[in-house]
């Protein structure tokens, strides 16, 4: 019985991952050709696309996708290149990864609305500097916010890219084998003269790169096709692509949705060429890099690397604390005119009136967060168990373990299976919350997976071993034995499946049709409606809710699994 679950989950595994995905494909194909039975169009045609096509600002919108993305997604490799060749073999490398975790669990609305604190024209940061450096007795009238080149935008895309193509690239690293193997070469290359960060990018980068290739093109297409940065960052008459599609799938006008979706096709077209650019772009970063290689120069952008290390370092966490000291001021703000740098007063009647608002949005929040994270770590639990009780996996087993399949809802830009799936929903009259649900289980599982993943493989086998010895069964053993030592693991595995949950906007606003609100959702919403104490609080909120996970995640498994502490 415990063997038939296991292979059943790994089927499951497959499903979950392509069917809703492959589904809600098909179903924003269907309505760009025309074809939406609900507004009596029952034949196909291409007159959604023409009428996509003489929409003006449509060059403009693809051409401001391409750039922020791009830009963020090169601007976040070359800090994570530049941080790993100045402090790999450090301790200091230790203690950014420890620094900059924190940011990678923050949503990105909630780092987007805390970004446009940062930047705004009446903000905290001008406020301390002005009149006595800026001579500014009333806010600027230029700013950053909702400019057209989407500068902030890309600001806030590379703030949250940057910590996770890290992580990636440190979970490579810290393989045994690779780490002995590079450390080796990078010894021997320091021995002969080079310069420990011109050795990293001539070694360790060559190496490392196709590791971590995947991570990095599902973060460009994470970027190219983000709809909460740029809906609070991004210009707004005309946003970029993304944000578009949301407003014509929202538009009064039913009839817009077929233009929606042709956009949602045209999304996922622009989001290949990004791909297809970057591809082509490592060829020409593959050339410089084999021309520094055999140059002979042993300080090879040495300089260069260590200047844009300590800037990514200093400048994220500089950002980071002075977002959270600016929304925790304007969180309790009363009075305060511009330019004072501190409030006349503070008052707790903004967050006695958010915490009454958002009962709701919370309530919901965790309705869906906390199902989807425990199905996901379960369904994780009995893959992995599946694989580890199977000496020779089967290459179908290969291809679940492997990062494709995983990584197939990342690839696909949101904007277009969101859509379809929440159109076939309706169709099959399924509700909102069915639909919401799988939404946020398409998301979070991945992430969860990966992160099992790490630990589950790295277990030592030989307590296993010693049960089996003793006569115990599988599911005795697994129950037993690999659930209890891997309860801290698991923890952080839900933890971060709820971080990821408490930030899904799109997957929450379009299968809900706009009726499940919560906290992300509600945020995005108070933070358009010029309620800038308000908004903070929301944000504060969202930053709150998965710390207090991840601080639960540790806590918990030494309270229950460690005999020292249980037995106090």
């Amino acid at each position: 019985m415990f063997a038939a679950t296991l292979s059943l989950s790994r089927w499951i595994f497959i499903l979950a991952l392509i069917v809703p995905v492959g589904a809600g494909v098909l179903g924003v194909i269907l309505p760009a050709l025309s074809y939406f039975p609900a507004i009596g169009e029952t034949e196909f045609s291409l007159d959604a696309f023409d009428a996509l096509g003489a929409v003006q600002s449509l060059p403009y919108m693809i051409a401001l996708s391409l750039f922020t993305g791009l830009s963020a997604t090169f601007l976040a490799l070359f800090g994570t290149l530049a941080m790993l060749a100045v402090f790999y073999q450090t301790t200091g490398l230790q203690w950014i990864q420890r620094l900059l975790s924190p940011v990678l669990v923050i949503p990105h609305a909630a780092a987007a609305i805390a970004v446009g604190f940062l930047i705004a024209p009446s903000g905290w940061p001008v406020r301390l500097i002005s009149p006595a450096l800026t001579g500014w007795s009333l806010p600027p009238v230029f700013s950053p916010l909702h400019d057209a080149m989407g500068i902030a935008v890309i600001v806030a895309l590379t703030l949250k890219a940057l910590p996770f193509i890290l992580l990636m690239a440190l979970s490579v690293l810290a393989q045994p084998h690779l780490s002995a193997r590079l450390n080796k070469q990078l010894n021997l290359a320091v021995t002969m003269g080079y310069h420990p960060a011109s050795t990293f990018l001539k070694v360790a980068w060559p190496m490392l790169y196709p590791a971590i290739r995947l991570p990095v093109i599902a973060m460009l297409a994470f970027a190219t096709a983000n709809v909460e940065i740029p809906l609070v960052l991004g210009p707004g008459s005309p946003p970029t692509l993304a944000v578009a599609v949301l407003q014509w799938f929202n538009h009064i006008d039913i009839t817009m949705r077929l233009q929606a979706s042709a956009a949602a096709c045209l999304q996922v077209v622009v989001t290949c060429s990004a791909v297809l650019f970057w591809l082509l772009s490592e060829r020409v970063g593959a050339g410089l890099i084999s021309r520094w290689q055999l140059d002979g120069n042993r300080v090879t952008a040495a300089r260069t690397l260590k200047g844009v290390a300590v800037v990514t370092v200093l400048g994220i966490l500089t950002a980071v604390m002075l977002m959270l000291a600016s929304l925790t001021v304007w969180s309790f703000a009363a009075h305060w005119p511009f330019p004072q740098a501190l409030p006349d007063a503070i008052t707790v009647l903004h967050w006695a009136s958010g915490l009454t608002s958002m009962q709701t949005p919370l309530t919901n929040t965790l309705l869906l967060a906390v199902p989807v994270s425990l199905g996901a770590v379960l369904l994780s639990i009995l893959v992995l168990e599946y694989e580890k009780q199977r000496d020779h996996c089967s290459k179908l087993t290969d291809k679940v373990s492997g990062d494709l399949l995983l990584f197939i809802p990342l690839l696909i830009p949101g904007v277009a299976f969101l859509f379809g799936l929440t159109w076939l929903a309706q169709l099959a009259q399924a509700g909102q919350w069915l639909p919401t649900y799988v939404s946020h289980f398409v998301y979070v599982l991945p992430y969860v997976f990966l992160s099992l993943a790490v630990a589950y493989r790295r277990f030592d086998e030989r307590y296993r071993y010693v049960a089996y010895g003793l006569g115990a069964s599988p599911y005795n053993v697994f129950v037993r034995v690999t659930l209890p030592l891997l309860s801290a693991p698991i923890a952080i595995a839900f933890a971060l499946g709820l971080a990821i949950s408490f930030s899904q906007y799109l997957a929450t606003l379009l299968p809900g049709a706009g009726a499940i609100a919560t906290i992300t959702t509600e945020s995005v919403a108070v933070s358009a409606g010029g309620s800038r104490r308000l908004s903070a609080v929301y944000t504060l909120m969202q930053m709150i809710l998965p710390l207090a996970g991840f601080v639960l995640a540790w806590w918990l498994p030494a309270k229950w699994f460690n005999p020292a502490v249980h037995s106090r």
